[in-house]
């Protein structure tokens, strides 16, 4: 069913007051100057219902035409360049590839018996492929990168979480995703810097760190659907390795028959799941009340149990 413009009105009420109220300011009045142009409204309702969200406006908006000046209002702005807004929201999508996610996935990672041999779904350019080239920094403890240039993501975490002494041995790695994006493109790279949100400079400068690293020897990330693929992907895997099939803010953009489907799916392969999503895309895993003092939190969880509780973008992890 089609939305009506008050209800697409309101989820950008809503992302102004709850996700970017207090960490983007940029962000929170464009959300408010898209609720209240009709116009603009009017426009978003016409594409498909995944087209509509928030990010992807700003970040195709910005990526076409750039930030509207000092003072110019952010509606007139996009319905100004709209004819060239269009075709980049339909081609491109919010493949937010954070690669500071690495941090929360880092200790759930050191839980296996190496060699691990790892599959992405969801990949983009695969850079939360690569959790052995970084460095981290959990504040009580250190993990510095081997590599040079590599970036040292900041990670609060809890005292309970299990942090590492040492990066894992990855013996093979390989992502998965409907559109990759290629960390050799100019253009895909510019894309996904984009996506960062204005005022994140310091998550930027990681990203550019990540990208640069990565394009030394580029991850494989193939094309195609998470059902279709992931049993092909996991037969060239070598045996000699333990297999871990992960995801990070995925599973929200499949039908929940899809996701179940999946789940049995890497239960079948025999494979260790690390599953890192919205408390309601799993609510077998998790229940909403177990963010009650972490809203817009993530649950991190291993084979269908959740484990942890992590920030969006890696910047906590607290071991349950």
């Amino acid at each position: 069913m089609r939305k009506s413009r008050k209800e697409l009105a309101d989820r950008y009420l809503a992302f102004a007051h709850r996700e970017a109220h207090g960490v983007s300011p940029t962000y929170e009045i464009y959300a408010t100057s898209a609720a209240e142009n009709d116009d603009l409204l009017d426009r978003l309702l016409e594409l498909p219902d995944g087209k509509q969200q928030p990010n992807l406006l700003f970040a195709s908006t910005r990526h076409v035409v750039g930030l509207p000046d000092a003072g110019l209002d952010f509606a007139q702005h996009a319905l100004a360049a709209w004819d060239e807004l269009r075709p980049v929201i339909l081609r491109r999508s919010t493949q937010t590839n954070e690669p500071g996610r690495c941090a929360c996935l880092l200790p759930a990672l050191a839980q296996f018996d190496e060699p691990l041999a790892i599959i992405e779904v969801g990949a983009a350019a695969g850079l939360c492929l690569l959790p052995d080239r970084y460095g981290y920094d959990y504040g009580r403890a250190m993990l510095r990168p081997t590599e040079r240039g590599a970036p040292v993501f900041p990670c609060k975490a809890s005292n309970t979480t299990p942090i590492p002494t040492s990066l894992p041995e990855i013996k093979w790695r390989a992502g998965l995703d409907l559109n990759p994006l290629d960390v050799r493109s100019d253009e895909d790279m510019q894309w996904l810097k984009t996506l960062v949100w204005p005022e994140q400079t310091e998550r930027y400068s990681r990203l550019e760190a990540a990208i640069t690293l990565a394009r030394r020897d580029p991850p494989n990330v193939i094309a195609g659907d998470l059902l279709e693929k992931t049993e092909a992907l996991a037969a060239q895997a070598p045996t000699d390795a333990r297999l871990v099939i992960f995801h990070t803010a995925v599973l929200n953009y499949v039908a929940p028959e899809v996701r179940k489907e999946f789940a049995t799916l890497v239960h079948d392969l025999g494979a260790e799941w690390l599953a890192n999503e919205g408390a309601n895309i799993l609510p077998n895993v998790a229940s909403t009340n177990m963010l009650e003092d972490r809203p817009g939190a993530f649950v991190l969880s291993h084979n269908g149990c959740a484990i942890a509780r992590t920030g969006p973008h890696g910047q906590f992890v607290d071991w349950l």
